[in-house]
């Protein structure tokens, strides 16, 4: 047992209605699980847009050892934007509609296994990126996926079968758009169906965008998808969620620390919200600058195999979280 000097308090944040599984009973799960790990843990929900901000900043504020972010992209953006340049440990629950980072942290959507990783207490000193000193954690994005994310963000529910429906709208009628691309004083100039600048590998849902992405490496993978066709377009589409798009002829990818995109203002994506954006855009790689709970014994990342056993971890869990969900209230 742990006394009361080694305890360490932890705030857990969550997003009552990001993504789609229920969270009933997750605040007395995570106290139970973390208290024999030497945590203190405090909940408090989300009330609305800021308050993950807020409530994190509060937290550092009061020298607390950790922050834990139950939600999606958006509520973990909101957290890591406050604890970044801090001693405070962030740690991820992934309860969001793609989960870009908790994914690539874990692999999996399982709440047990990231609780799992949060009690071994492996804490590194990770990277993020900005854009026009907007911070992200995960991809910050141009092109189709940012069309994608701002017709998705209007749909009245959300999971993967609305995204879905989002994707095909819009692929039936977008046209690639012209980008100049600046870093270590070359110059190019591409017209592409997508720029993403990666900090993590994927954009969530097992669609690994830049498989060989890190968090730790001190850059950013800016992942080009060239024009192409329709057909060819697809294929990379399909190879993004077998972990091999890196190799597809479409594909080029640029490791920088920091670069100056230039194009026609319009949509962007910032860790999947959608922006707007000027025509001239300044991503920029700060390593080191957030602690975050990882897990030392995660295994290394392998085309087909990863995402293959990843789907079939989610799958498992969720018909496992929603039979737990019916028990509860079955008892009732």
């Amino acid at each position: 047992m742990f006394d009361d000097s080694e305890r360490k308090k932890v705030l857990l944040i969550i997003n009552p209605i990001s993504g789609t599984l229920p969270k009933d009973g997750l605040a007395k799960r995570v106290r139970d699980y973390l208290a024999p790990h030497g945590m203190d843990v405090e909940a408090v929900e989300t009330q609305g847009p800021g308050d993950g901000f807020r409530l994190a900043s509060m937290a550092v504020e009061k020298r607390y050892y950790a922050v834990i972010a139950a939600g999606g992209d958006g509520t973990v953006n909101e957290i890591a934007s406050a604890l970044r340049a801090t001693p405070v440990a962030l740690g991820i629950l992934p309860y969001g509609s793609g989960n870009g980072l908790a994914r690539h942290i874990a692999l999996s959507i399982d709440t047990m296994h990231s609780l799992k990783i949060i009690a071994k207490d492996h804490v590194e000193a990770c990277d993020y990126g900005t854009a026009n000193d907007i911070p992200f954690f995960c991809t910050f994005g141009v092109g189709f996926d940012a069309i994608v994310t701002g017709d998705y963000s209007k749909m009245p529910s959300r999971g993967l079968a609305a995204y879905a429906r989002s994707v095909l709208k819009e692929y039936l009628t977008y046209s690639p758009t012209e980008y100049e691309i600046s870093t270590g004083g070359t110059s190019i100039r591409v017209k592409a169906f997508i720029l993403a600048v990666c900090n993590a590998s994927q954009y969530g849902n097992n669609a690994f965008i830049a498989p060989s992405a890190s968090i730790r490496d001190g850059l950013l993978d800016i992942t080009i998808i060239h024009k192409g066709n329709k057909l060819t377009r697809a294929l990379a589409g399909v190879e993004m969620f077998t972990g091999r798009i890196d190799k597809n002829i479409l594909i080029q990818t640029l490791r920088v620390r920091n670069a100056m995109i230039r194009m026609v203002p319009g949509p962007a994506h910032i860790d999947g919200e959608p922006r707007e954006m000027p025509d001239i855009i300044r991503v920029e790689c700060h390593p080191g600058q957030l602690r975050l709970f990882t897990d030392p014994d995660k295994p290394r990342f392998k085309p087909f195999v990863t995402p293959l056993r990843s789907i079939q971890f989610d799958a498992l869990y969720t018909a496992k979280e929603l039979f737990r969900q019916f028990l509860m209230k079955f008892r009732r």
